[in-house]
Order: structure tokens, then sequence, then C-alpha cells
């Protein structure tokens, strides 16, 4: 069943994996954009290749970045940059809205945050676009 809208999204982070469980979500984010994972394809076309089509096998995985915008919040800037200045990747857990009898469909993985840039308009809301680094595997569990 399709999700139909993302309300109840939460974003948690953590300098340990057995820290999600207790991480409160950094809150105020308006959007998330990632997992965005891609795998790379190395040709293995060789002269005596048949039927004229191009082949491949699979190389390296990339986990991709994670992006969000997150209306200013100080308690959830401070981890982002806690986590910015630390040369150790945080473990960071998107819950999706589709809560089961126990939680929602969640990913998990480890990541370096790399961007905060604060957006201070005049006449506006004060907002910080994160970029996220992700590094190694993203596990993926169904809501359950």
């Amino acid at each position: 069943m399709a999700i139909k809208a993302g309300v109840g999204t939460t974003l948690k982070m953590s300098t340990s994996e057995a820290g999600l469980a207790t991480a409160n979500p950094i809150a105020n984010i308006t959007n998330i954009t990632g997992p965005g994972m891609s795998k790379d394809t190395i040709d293995t076309t060789a002269l005596d290749t048949t039927g004229g089509y191009r082949t491949f096998i699979t190389g390296f995985k990339n986990p991709g970045t994670l992006t969000f915008t997150l209306m200013f919040d100080s308690s959830g800037y401070k981890t982002l940059k806690d986590s910015f200045d630390s040369d150790s990747p945080y473990f960071i857990q998107i819950e999706l809205p589709d809560k089961g009898t126990l939680h929602g469909s969640r990913f998990t993985f480890q990541g370096l945050v790399t961007e905060i840039p604060l957006t201070i308009p005049p006449d506006d809301k004060i907002t910080c676009d994160v970029t996220i680094q992700i590094s190694g595997s993203v596990t993926f569990e169904q809501a359950a």
C-alpha cells in the first residue's frame, strides 16, 4: 500500500547504533531526499560477444547522499554541528509513517555530515540545507 504523505516521518542521529533507540528525532525537517543509492557497472563486452549487445557485471555500490532541509532549531542544529565536527560517522535512522504495530519502515545507516549551510533571509524562516555522505550499506526494515 502506498504511503499518502510523508507527515510523521522522523530522522534520528546518534554516535552509536544502540543510541538510536533513545535519541530524540531532529525536529522541524521539511523534506528529505535519499538515500540515493547507485551501483557501478563494468563493461565486459569482448570481440567475441554474441548478439551485438554490450554485456556488464556489477561493480561497487555507492550508498549516495542524504539531503534534508531543517527549519532552524538549536537542538537539531547542535546535533548536526557535533556530527560535522566529528571524524567518525554518526548512525542515522529514518522512520516512515507507515506504522505497523511496533514501528514504521526504517532505513538505518552511518553517515558523515558534509554540509550545514544556514540561510537567513530578512523576511522568512531561517533554514539549514543539510548534506550527509552515507558510508557503507543502508539497511531497510519493513514496518512491523
